[in-house]
């Protein structure tokens, strides 16, 4: 995806802006994404210095993800600030999390790895849907009765009784 390939080498030194729309296009390129569909609004500020460039993210929207209580779908907001550093050395060499190392020789920077990964560090780590005004859960109501119902039927899955009498016989 070359809109996601920022080419800074005919830039010049001082703050640029670059805005993107992430959608389902997206993440459709992402090969294995678990996200399929989407929203957000992302700006970088690429801070251009002589020998090192500062990249700043700010990003808010929605993203579609299946809810971890009733497993229909549901769009999530979320936003969110990210920052990384690029530092140019003779050889693509590791950096660490926050700071990318290039080769002098390169001359674009490919975000669309980074892009993803904020958007997917930005979820709650469960995603179930919201409630209502009264304070209502919105998750599917069929599959949450049948929830309920499976708990209170106590029925259990009948290879895990042998290792009950063995917990008990303790």
């Amino acid at each position: 995806m070359d809109a996601f390939k920022i080419s800074y080498t005919g830039l010049k030194i001082g703050t640029h802006q670059f805005d993107f729309k992430i959608n389902k296009e997206f993440f459709n390129s992402i090969e294995y994404s678990e996200l399929h569909d989407g929203n957000v609004d992302f700006t970088l500020y690429l801070h251009k210095q002589e020998r090192l460039m500062e990249l700043d993210f700010e990003f808010s929207g929605f993203v579609n993800v299946q809810c971890d209580r009733c497993l229909a779908f549901y769009n999530q907001e979320i936003s969110g600030k990210e920052k990384l550093f690029v530092k140019f050395g003779k050889d693509d060499s590791e950096g660490n999390e926050t700071v990318i190392v290039l080769s002098e020789k390169e001359h674009q920077l490919d975000i669309t790895h980074y892009i993803y990964e904020f958007i997917m560090l930005s979820l709650p780590y469960k995603c179930i849907h919201p409630e209502d005004e009264e304070g209502n859960s919105l998750c599917n109501p069929e599959m949450i009765e049948r929830i309920e119902n499976h708990a209170k039927s106590g029925s259990t899955d009948h290879r895990w009784d042998a290792l009950k009498k063995l917990k008990n016989n303790k």
